[in-house]
C-alpha cells in the first residue's frame, strides 16, 4: 500500500519537476527496500512514467526536440557501461550517491547563475551539438549507474547551461529520460536485479502521478516551480544523507 502511494507521490513530483528516481530510490530505501533492489525497483514505473510526462508536455509545445535527440545520442551508449558499473559498487553506496548527488544539484539549482541571463550564450551551447552530446554521455553514465533516467541531472542542464525554462527543461528531460531508461532497465533485467512486485506496484501509482504533476506544471509559474525544485531538492537530499550517515554509524 505504501509503495503505492509513494509510486503516486514521486509521479506528481516527475510531472512536475522532471526529476522522479532520484527521490524515489531514497523513498523506497526508507520504506524498507534494500540496497541494489531500491536502486532499480523505479525504473520499470520510469518508463511509462516518463513517456506519460512527455506526451503531456508535448501537446503543450515544451519539449526542444533538437535538444532531446542529442542528449539520447550521447547519452543511451553511456547508461549501458554506467548500468554494467553499479554492479561492482553495491547497493549502500549506490543509496549514498544518489543522495549526494541530489544535494548538490539542489545547491546549484538555487544558485543565482548570470550565464542563465546571457541568452546569446545559452543559444550557442543549445546549438553546440557537440557540446550536449558529451553532457549527456556524462548524465547517462550516472543515469545508468544510479539506476534512473536521469532527469534530476537533464533538468538543472537544461535550465542552466542551455537556457530552457523550467517547463520546457522538465519536458525535454522526460523525453530523454525514457530513452535513457530502457537500456538500463533492459541491462539491469538480465542481470536479476529488479524485484518485479515492488517495480510493479511501485509504477502503478507513478504513471497517473506523472500525468497529474505534468497537468499541474501549467498552472504554476514557471519561476516559482525553479525555486521550489531547488529547495525540495536540496532539504530532501540533505534529510536522506543525514539519515544514511547515522544508519552507517
Amino acid at each position: 500500500m505504501w509503495i503505492l502511494v509513494a509510486g503516486g507521490g514521486v509521479g506528481v513530483l516527475y510531472g512536475l519537476f522532471g526529476v522522479g528516481s532520484a527521490f524515489a530510490t531514497p523513498v523506497l530505501a526508507l520504506l524498507g527496500v534494500q540496497g541494489l533492489a531500491a536502486v532499480v525497483a523505479p525504473l520499470p514505473g520510469l518508463l511509462p512514467g516518463s513517456a506519460a510526462g512527455a506526451w503531456s508536455y508535448s501537446r503543450r509545445g515544451k519539449v526542444d526536440w533538437s535538444v532531446a535527440r542529442r542528449t539520447i545520442v550521447g547519452g543511451v551508449p553511456a547508461s549501458i557501461v554506467g548500468a554494467l558499473t553499479s554492479r561492482w559498487i553495491g547497493g549502500t553506496v549506490l543509496l549514498a550517491l544518489s543522495g549526494i548527488v541530489l544535494l548538490a544539484v539542489g545547491v546549484r539549482v538555487l544558485r543565482p547563475a548570470a550565464g542563465v541571463q546571457d541568452d546569446a550564450a545559452t543559444r550557442r551551447r543549445r546549438a553546440n551539438a557537440a557540446f550536449v552530446v558529451v553532457a549527456a554521455a556524462t548524465i547517462g553514465f550516472a543515469s545508468g549507474l544510479l539506476a534512473n533516467g536521469g532527469g534530476f541531472l537533464l533538468v538543472p542542464l537544461f535550465l542552466l547551461m542551455l537556457g530552457l525554462d523550467m517547463n520546457e527543461a522538465a519536458g525535454t528531460s522526460m523525453v530523454a529520460a525514457a530513452a535513457l531508461t530502457v537500456p538500463t532497465l533492459v541491462t539491469h533485467a538480465v542481470l536479476g536485479d529488479i524485484n518485479w512486485l515492488v517495480a510493479g506496484v511501485f509504477g502503478a501509482g507513478l504513471v497517473p502521478g506523472a500525468l497529474l504533476g505534468g497537468a499541474l506544471a501549467q498552472r504554476l509559474p514557471v519561476h516559482g516551480l525553479r525555486k521550489s525544485f531547488g529547495t525540495l531538492l536540496v532539504v530532501f537530499a540533505f534529510w536522506f544523507v543525514a539519515r544514511q550517515l547515522l544508519v552507517a554509524l
